[in-house]
């Protein structure tokens, strides 16, 4: 009866019940945003590189190689021999590699010399493979493909040359004049640091920076990419598409970093530990999982504080709330009266006023839910396509049960300035009724 009887008084106050349900349920949804964005933000975060399960790098430590191999980010590591490679990827263990030699630019952009195997096996979020929105993978020696971002911002298409520059300075005076390469194929965009790169073969990279080597396995990667015209048409005739270039034939002195996958992942940490006891050279592998989790909780204060600030525009929304029915108390005072004289006490009256204040935040907290997953449904593409967050189900978790919880706990608590207000009315109503 008493739930009946505060919908019919809200109803009486309906514009002002309807800006108060407003202003709660945009804070709640705030909130839920928020808590859903740093949960998601933080999974997505974790999954800027999957389904590689070692880097091997020169000891420089573990977020350094991290950044530098993963985000494109400081200083790369002096580098290893590549014979060590070659020992990695004769390993029992190890299913592929991807080898990354870093240290150059273009127009401010990082350059990253690496093989095909680098689009074959390199995963993003939800284990991801990188798409092509046109062209083709390295064809030639002196092929790149360009991230989305940066076929975007510099008006790139397929078959236009680049040129790039030694060094990781955003201006550079040593430019590979000598060496343009031809952008082969542009990646769709990831949301990732993938979308902000240059992919050029080893092969061009060295001869880039050293001139062309007639070694066999350099030669062999010629010979496979100076065919005639009138032969690529004739291959094209017969299967459709283009010559592959072997690009895992050339072997350069050395690369930077080396990212693995292993035939079976519980052998991560025995083949780590290998690793980085190597007495032939110094190296260091990490696992990207926990290095990206460290990274993390370093910016794990920036998560706080957005949460925090969430958490007081909901409280502010509470106190409008009882500030809304403290302004309505002297509206109301002939209806306690009614409600006094038909035998409701003081500590009914008190109940009635909390009553009403639970249901407007209960009524908030469920349009908030329906709101932000709406919102979440409708904002996924764009979100994973531009900024990498890929949303995973459920959207609410246990954070979202205790936030409107908790949110409903304030709400008690706030209602007691206006329900004791009632309260007090009603005993006063009593007495002038005796």
């Amino acid at each position: 009866m008493l739930s009946t009887i505060a919908i019919e008084s809200l109803k009486r106050r309906k514009t002002t019940a309807i800006l108060t349900l407003l202003s709660i349920t945009i804070s709640i949804s705030l909130l839920l945003c928020v808590d859903i964005i740093r949960s998601q933000v933080k999974t997505s975060f974790t999954r800027t590189v999957s389904g590689v399960d070692l880097i091997v790098g020169a000891p420089s430590g573990q977020l350094n190689l991290l950044l530098s191999s993963v985000f494109n980010i400081g200083t790369p590591t002096k580098g290893i021999e590549y014979k060590s490679v070659a020992s990695l990827k004769s390993n029992k263990q190890v299913s592929w590699l991807i080898p990354l030699s870093l240290g150059d630019t273009h127009r401010g952009f990082r350059v990253v010399g690496t093989t095909n195997s680098f689009f074959d096996h390199f995963k993003y979020g939800d284990m991801q493979s990188l798409q092509l929105s046109d062209g083709a993978t390295f064809t030639q020696p002196l092929s790149t493909v360009v991230g989305a971002d940066i076929a975007e911002s510099l008006g790139y298409e397929v078959g236009d040359k680049i040129i790039i520059s030694h060094g990781l300075g955003s201006v550079s005076f040593n430019n590979h004049d000598d060496h343009p390469f031809t952008i082969s194929g542009i990646l769709d965009k990831t949301g990732t640091p993938v979308d902000k790169a240059v992919y050029v073969t080893l092969q061009g990279l060295e001869e880039a920076h050293t001139g062309p080597k007639h070694s066999p396995t350099s030669m062999l990667g010629r010979k496979s990419s100076n065919k005639s015209t009138a032969d690529e048409h004739e291959h094209d005739e017969h299967t459709g598409e283009h010559e592959t270039y072997n690009s895992e034939a050339f072997a350069p002195e050395s690369v930077s970093v080396v990212m693995l996958g292993l035939k079976h992942r519980v052998t991560a940490l025995q083949l780590q530990y290998q690793i980085n006891q190597s007495k032939k050279e110094p190296l260091m592998a990490i696992l990207p999982g926990m290095a990206l989790a460290e990274l993390w909780q370093i910016m794990g204060n920036v998560e706080s504080l957005l949460l925090g600030l969430s958490g007081l525009i909901v409280i502010c929304a509470l106190i409008g709330l009882a500030t809304m029915l403290l302004a309505t108390m002297r509206e109301r005072y002939q209806e306690i009266a009614v409600l006094r004289t038909i035998g409701a006490g003081p500590f009914t009256l008190l109940l009635l006023i909390q009553i009403e204040a639970m249901l407007l935040t209960m009524l908030s907290a469920l349009l908030s839910l329906g709101l932000v997953a709406g919102l979440m449904s409708v904002l996924k593409p764009w979100l994973s396509s531009t900024y990498g967050l890929f949303l995973s189900s459920p959207l609410f978790g246990q954070s979202s049960v205790i936030i409107i919880l908790l949110i409903l706990g304030c709400t008690y608590l706030v209602s007691l300035f206006p329900a004791v207000a009632a309260y007090k009315r009603g005993l006063h109503a009593g007495l002038n009724t005796n």
